[in-house]
């Protein structure tokens, strides 16, 4: 805001000059813009950027290169229809063994099972929102503070009287590390926020907030007995 000059009262009760007005619209305006593009401009750049490097992996191949089906963007579609096959492949039981047999030889040969490992982390980070059954929240690390988590597991007691949750805690931003927690069902804090919007706050370290979520305890029914870590505990799948 402008300065009210001192030496004419007058100036106190006059706002900014229409120039100032117009240049405060103008940044404005042109920041929004800027910022309403950027997410549109950096996907097309994306699309453009696959496109082109598939185009030339597969146009210069003698079942592409001058043939009717050789033009801009056939790359994407021979690459998802390998995709879509090795997807087939995978799913029966003779393609199944024959990708362990490969993944067992590649992680075991030096230099190539690095990158393999580092590769097919990444790969379980983001294809590990379908392993996840809900989201929660639990008091992490201390009493007093919650962290959120996935929960990836359920174990009972033989009497069916306790029950308890495994719950992974991920770290920010890399969510192939983190820390793992048994927690007992009752203690467990639910909410309804999706495994999408989750791994969403994980990946972007807080700053892709959801519009709104509900917390709240829901507790189970169980005795009167007081709470202990006592009995055997078994896995239910």
């Amino acid at each position: 805001m402008d300065k009210p000059d001192k030496l004419n009262p007058d100036s106190e009760n006059k706002g900014p000059s229409p120039l100032r007005r117009l240049d405060r619209h103008i940044q404005s305006r042109t920041l929004a813009g800027l910022i309403g593009l950027v997410p549109l401009l950096a996907t097309v750049i994306v699309i453009f950027f696959f496109v082109d490097h598939a185009d030339n992996l597969i146009r210069p191949l003698f079942f592409v290169s001058g043939q009717p089906w050789d033009f801009t963007g056939i790359g994407i579609i021979v690459f998802f229809i390998i995709f879509y096959l090795m997807g087939v492949l995978v799913a029966i039981p003779g393609g199944r063994r024959v990708m362990d047999v490969i993944n067992t030889v590649l992680g075991h040969t030096p230099v190539v099972k690095t990158i393999f490992g580092v590769t097919q982390q990444a790969t379980s980070a983001i294809t590990s929102q379908y392993n996840f059954s809900r989201v929660v929240f639990i008091e992490w690390p201390r009493e007093g503070m919650i962290a959120m988590g996935f929960v990836t597991g359920r174990v009972y007691s033989q009497s069916r009287e306790w029950t308890m949750v495994v719950v992974y805690v991920p770290t920010v931003p890399n969510p192939t590390s983190g820390n793992m927690a048994f927690v007992l069902e009752d203690d467990v804090i639910e909410t309804d926020l999706s495994v999408e919007a989750a791994m969403k706050l994980v990946f972007s370290g807080g700053i892709v907030l959801p519009s709104s979520f509900s917390l709240a305890r829901v507790p189970r029914e169980l005795s009167e007995e007081p709470r202990g870590l006592v009995g055997r505990f078994e896995t239910e799948y």
